[in-house]
């Protein structure tokens, strides 16, 4: 089964996708150990196989253990998660969304992070004419 088509995690899943997505890669005992309130090991190696034929992790054999990895790359599992931030809580408008996370972090950003953003901005600007 392809990514695309059983793109919707179960809170577990993405639970489990996250520890992976931060871990790079890890073994059903890392993964156990990463997540809040978690199943029982066993659990956890079945929603990883389950993940496996669903398409959203790989695993590769370290001895006698697996060692699972995310099946997509980050900056894609970013892109979708931003997606569908701006879609549940921004009405889908991403200048709301650039908005709020521009007032949660504005004291924080960094002068090179502000110039990045300007010239997005730029970029984009003259993209449209």
């Amino acid at each position: 089964m392809s990514l695309r088509s059983s793109a919707t995690l179960t809170r577990r899943e993405r639970q489990i996708m996250d520890a992976l997505f931060e871990a790079g890669e890890a073994s059903a005992r890392d993964i156990h150990a990463a997540l809040p309130d978690p199943p029982s090991y066993s659990s956890v190696r079945a929603q990883l196989t389950i993940m496996v034929e669903k398409g959203h992790a790989t695993f590769r054999q370290e001895g006698a253990r697996y060692i699972y990895a995310p099946a997509q790359p980050v900056s894609n599992a970013r892109e979708s998660a931003i997606r569908r931030l701006v879609k549940t809580f921004f009405g889908g408008s991403t200048g709301q969304a650039v908005s709020a996370l521009l007032g949660m972090q504005a004291n924080e950003l960094q002068p090179e992070e502000l110039d990045e953003l300007e010239r997005l901005i730029q970029r984009e600007r003259a993209r449209r004419g």
